[in-house]
This record gives C-alpha cells, structure tokens and sequence, in this order.
C-alpha cells in the first residue's frame, strides 16, 4: 500500500488512531517527545508503529547554528530511530541555540555561503550518526534578513546535492513566508526542483493578534486554508504523489475532524495518480 496522507499523532486519539483503517494512512510524532527510556508515551508510539508507518520529525536539531547538534541529542535520537524504525526522519532548516540557551522558535539566518557550510556539517554529522540520509523543512518566515546569496530553494537544493539530504515541503510554510515577505507562494513553489521533495507538511495558520500587524503566523492551530489547499494541488499536479501530513498542534478537534483533512490530500493524491 504507498503511503498518501498521514497525521501528527497526538497522545488523545491513541484510541481512535488505533482503530483507524484508512489505507495508506501514516503517523508523524515529534522526535523529542519520545525520546524516553520507557513508559507511556514510548509505549504508545510502539502500539502505534506495530499498524503504521511512522515518520520521526525533530524540532531540536538546530540545523543553522553554529553550534552543532550534541552528542546526548543524537544518541537519544538514534535510540529512538532503532526502536521505530521510522521511513523518514526530519527538522528544520532554522537555529534555535546560541551560547547554551535553546530558543523555542525557528529562527531565521542570511542564506550566505558560509551559512551553507555551517548547515552542510550539522546535516552531516546527524547523518553520520543516525546512518540515514534526513528531510529538512522549510520555515516559516516573519523578517527579511539582509545580505542572503541564495533564495531559499537554492539554498535547499545546494544543501541536497552536498549532502543527500532530501526536503520536507511545508505548503503552509511557504504561504505564510510568501505573505510576510511580499513574494509569490507560486513562483517560489514552482521554482523547487521535484527530485528533492520527499515529504509534504500541511498546517493552518492565524493573523498576528496584534491588529496592527499584517503578518500571518504559523500556528499549527487551525484547519488547512483555503489558499493552501489550491498551493498543495498545484504541488501534486507538479511533483507527483508525496507521502503528506496533516499538522495540528494546538487547538486540537477530534479526532475524525483531523481525518476529514487527512482524506482530503488522501483524495487529491487519488484523484490525480490513481491511488487505492
């Protein structure tokens, strides 16, 4: 059965998830919720593995920093790798450490040749550790930086062909940058080379709740947009099937409202590569 759409898998719906019977249907947790030497959530993410494929998605590597991933981070994510034996394993084209402190956000850096090199040896070193080759997200963006070399798609194509790494593609994300940014969610979408997109993240985002802002967040705490859903189809007429999730992480519904989502990409994956 090839995999269409998945879910990120919240603790709640064990139940429900359980039970589901979608065809092709997968999970994606976050890495470092379960990166554990026991207990409930390791066993909850076990139960689940046994009916599904799984799909690890860090958000702790801090790919951009300088400052590279830890030997105790990759060694408990390795753990974690060998125990699910996930079919991909992702995080985030951002920094998040800086002098010891480790900043919630996804923070964003000039896309310049140095930082290429900086992001190239972090992405190796988590390769070289976990012996798999890694997705890297693009995030969402609120500020242009000044003094880039690359666009974000050169940059990511860049970092693939140094390190066979492959993308993971956040439609939102892309919505959300093109939006703050004042560039073209098409144009930018169009521009990405097909060979590098393994895996697809859809999400819903909000208006800044400060009414003087124009700016769109990424909450991950609402339904897909519209607008997004017309991106996604155009990616999918582009690119061809990719293995796509549905995102909530705040907010969260039922668990059939998120299904309802999920079968919508199901549907449109369907309908266009006569999928199961």
């Amino acid at each position: 059965m090839p995999l269409t759409a998945g879910l990120g898998f919240k603790l709640q719906h064990l139940d429900d998830a359980l039970a589901a019977t979608a065809p092709g249907l997968w999970f994606e947790v976050h890495a470092e919720n379960y990166m554990v030497d026991g207990g409930p959530r390791l066993a909850a993410l076990r139960a689940l593995r046994d009916r599904f494929p799984i799909s690890l998605h860090g958000v702790g590597l801090s790919l951009a920093s300088a400052e590279p991933p830890s030997d105790s981070h990759l060694d408990r994510l390795k753990i974690l790798a060998e125990r699910i034996e996930p079919f991909q394993m992702s995080d985030h084209l951002a920094w998040q450490k800086w002098e010891g402190v480790h900043h919630s956000d996804f923070l964003p850096f000039p896309r310049t040749a140095a930082a290429l090199q900086i992001v190239m040896d972090n992405v190796d070193r988590v390769q070289t550790v976990l012996k798999r080759a890694i997705l890297v997200e693009n995030p969402s963006l609120y500020v242009d930086l000044p003094g880039h070399d690359f666009s974000e798609g050169e940059f990511l194509e860049a970092l693939a062909k140094a390190t066979g790494c492959g993308l993971l593609l956040d439609v939102n994300n892309l919505f959300v940058s093109a939006h703050n940014l004042g560039f073209t969610a098409a144009a930018a979408l169009d521009a990405i080379s097909p060979v590098l997109i393994q895996e697809v993240h859809l999400a819903g985002h909000s208006r800044d709740g400060d009414p003087s802002s124009g700016l769109l967040i990424d909450t991950h705490g609402a339904e897909v947009a519209d607008p997004v859903w017309s991106l996604y189809r155009r990616l999918v007429d582009r690119v061809g099937a990719r293995p796509t999730l549905i995102e909530r992480d705040d907010d969260i519904p039922v668990f059939d409202v998120l299904m309802d989502e999920r079968d919508q990409a199901h549907h449109i994956l369907r309908r266009r590569h006569a999928l199961v």
